[in-house]
């Protein structure tokens, strides 16, 4: 039963020295542009233009000045901290009378050279140089790591350099294990992605540094400490990032490295038990810095925009300072729009030129147009790695005996499902695709574990023959959800998305929702989903006419519909599509509850069926309905009923092949063949 009080209405889803004696010069090209690439799909680039270059370098300090061992204290109030090695004393104190807050800010020289090493940082595992660091370069890097912010200034943590090449090779082999677990674990596509990935320079650096955590610095009554204990490891990480950017400004590359297991690593250090590895870092100089991210260059990650980790006085409500408020639904909504026209006229043209009989390829054509109009470039990229999300949830119809199957059956499938032990599981471990399974609704608790998103908007719906399945609000979290896993797929870089499902009684509320959207009648989109006699189906088409007379559905107003008689894990659904389709990345759907959520999301945004694939045609003969409504062509027919994502899955060949094709084959002159007459 749904326990109300267990989830009120929320904001959103629940869900200077002297100079070395010979340092390889520091690398100063020009400042790029915002090292942020455009994101995925249209979204556009939120990070700002870079500025004109400084005319002049910072003055080097006096030969004279004091020794790194000797550094001049400055008094900051009632604390005393050493000023960092190399660094310039403050001029004048602040004024007291000072009426504009910006006399506080840094020249604009100043400042840009601030934000452009916050722009130029990067993790860094390939192009290092042998030569050394002088020993006055490392401790300003360190001098800045030690001047990071940490709660009620316990410092927590330190710093231990090593140079010693055994020592070094020992972690590298602890690496290396690590490393081969890691690739034996990631799925077919992500494994071959890793392959040709570096992910340490432990040897090729000429020192590394270990930034370990002291938790229990400053003492039991460490203020700020007191309610939030994990603050420490946090200031950590902080003496990390200040250490980073002064190593980019000295012209230094460092790569953070976390191939290990944190205990076995600091046994083989010798760290005293009570110290924590935060992070182990590879510095030196390199021969260049990389434009962007080298995993984004490597097509392994996207950057996220901005504009989606930004929201207005509470969660889910999005916008950037200066810009007008709006949901996290409206916004994806806008961002949806018509095929590129030209890129598809591109694709039509090759296909036209490719060492093949025109059309011999039937649908699989069209696929590779679309394909290509959807990401606006002509061959449009291999739709991998793909990704199937099974979102999860359970349905208060069930309590009207719609199915033979009991209700916790569905928490039961989800732990089969992250277990490895599914038909979605067999499917994908085939096919190299991963599997993420999302709760947006199952009753029971499930315990965390990779691979599960918890995103509960609620403990399943309510009966919908008794009113509607869940509030609006409750409709809108489940879709906004969906779209937050769309997204978090594709910036992981997954090129293609698949739509899986589970809940028990979930075929009851896609029949209800199929009928609502089409205006076909009951018996018409119902079936016998998981297997059941002739008695409990005439039954079941009952419920269905029950629960759409009892809401009055209005098909004009989607979220309506999905909160009166739909499941949380159709309108997550149907989010996740909305999702795909704003960034511009196919959507492969499943079977019938797929289709009843693609009817809401094509309801909401028209031109979001143009990134959706018809999979597969289930048994069910709803799922008929559906892709006749929506114009789509499945490109498998096998009688299948399952759900999970079988379904999407058998058919990612087939839209990976039709990409290939596009993208490989031959044309009549290039292969200098004949064409006929």
């Amino acid at each position: 039963m749904r326990d109300a009080d267990e989830h009120p209405p929320q904001p959103a889803v629940q869900r200077g020295a002297a100079e070395p004696a010979a340092p390889p010069p520091a690398h100063t090209e020009p400042a790029t542009p915002s090292e942020a690439p455009s994101g995925p799909g249209n979204a556009p680039s939120t990070a700002p233009p870079s500025a004109p270059e400084p005319a002049a370098a910072s003055p080097q300090p006096e030969p004279d000045a004091a020794p790194h061992g000797e550094p001049e204290p400055v008094e900051y109030a009632d604390e005393v901290v050493a000023e960092p090695a190399g660094m310039a004393a403050a001029s004048d104190p602040p004024s007291q009378s000072a009426s504009v807050p910006a006399d506080h800010a840094y020249s604009d020289v100043e400042r840009e050279a601030v934000y452009r090493v916050i722009r130029e940082r990067r993790d860094v595992r390939v192009g290092f140089r042998p030569d050394p660091i002088p020993d006055d370069v490392l401790v300003r890097i360190l001098e800045a790591a030690h001047h990071a912010p940490s709660v009620g200034f316990s410092q927590p943590w330190d710093f231990v350099v090593i140079q010693d090449r055994d020592t070094r090779a020992r972690v590298h082999d602890i690496v290396q294990r690590q490393r081969e677990a890691y690739a034996r674990a990631l799925p077919g596509a992500r494994a071959r992605a890793f392959s040709g990935l570096k992910v340490e320079a432990i040897l090729d650096t000429p020192l590394n540094i270990v930034v370990t955590v002291d938790h229990t610095r400053g003492g039991r009554h460490t203020l700020g400490r007191h309610a939030q204990p994990q603050t420490a490891a946090y200031s950590a990480a902080l003496a990390v990032e200040n250490l980073w950017l002064a190593a980019r400004a000295e012209g230094l590359g460092v790569g953070w490295v976390s191939f290990f297991s944190e205990r076995e690593l600091a046994r083989e250090l010798g760290l005293p038990p009570h110290l924590e590895i935060v992070a182990y870092l590879c510095v030196g100089y390199v021969e260049e810095f990389p434009p962007e991210p080298e995993l984004s260059l490597g097509g392994w990650a996207q950057r996220r925009p901005l504009a989606w980790a930004v929201h207005r006085e509470q969660y889910g409500q999005r916008g950037l300072p200066g810009e007008e408020s709006t949901s996290l639904l409206d916004e994806t909504i806008a961002k949806i729009g018509p095929l590129n026209q030209r890129a598809m006229e591109e694709a039509r043209e090759r296909q036209s030129r490719m060492t093949k009989p025109p059309g011999s390829l039937g649908v699989l054509e069209e696929v590779s147009i679309q394909l290509a109009g959807l990401a606006g470039e002509c061959p449009a990229p291999i739709p991998e790695p793909a990704s199937v999300a099974v979102f999860a949830a359970d349905h208060g119809v069930h309590a009207q005996g719609v199915t033979p199957w009991p209700q916790e059956v569905t928490a039961q499938m989800v732990r089969n499902f992250l277990n490895g032990g599914a038909v979605v599981n067999a499917f994908a471990t085939q096919l190299g695709a991963e599997v993420t399974v999302v709760d947006v609704g199952v009753i029971e608790d499930l315990s965390p574990v990779p691979g599960l998103l918890p995103r509960k908007v609620a403990r399943g719906t309510a009966d919908m023959t008794q009113g509607p399945a869940m509030s609006r609000i409750e409709a809108e979290y489940a879709i906004e959800a969906g779209i937050e896993v769309a997204r978090d797929l594709v910036a992981a870089g997954n090129r293609c998305l698949l739509t899986g499902d589970m809940g028990i009684a979930n075929t009851t509320a896609s029949a209800a929702l199929i009928s609502a959207f089409t205006g076909r009648d009951a018996a018409e989109v119902t079936g016998r989903g998981t297997g059941i006699d002739d008695a409990m189906y005439a039954h079941k088409v009952s419920v269905v006419r029950t629960a759409l007379q009892v809401n009055q559905v209005d098909p004009a107003d989607p979220i309506g519909v999905l909160a009166a008689v739909g499941g949380l894990e159709h309108a997550a659904l149907a989010g996740f599509i909305l999702g795909a389709a704003s960034l511009r990345v196919p959507v492969i759907l499943d079977g019938v509850i797929a289709g009843a959520a693609a009817l809401a999301a094509v309801a909401l945004a028209p031109d979001a069926r143009l990134a959706c694939i018809a999979g597969h045609r289930s048994s069910e003969p709803g799922h008929a309905v559906v892709l006749e409504h929506l114009g789509l062509r499945p490109l498998v027919d096998l009688d299948l009923r399952l759900g999970e994502g079988s379904g999407a899955l058998l058919a990612l060949p087939l839209v990976q092949s039709a990409a290939r094709a596009l993208k490989d084959v031959a044309t009549f002159d290039s292969a200098h063949v004949s064409q006929r007459d």
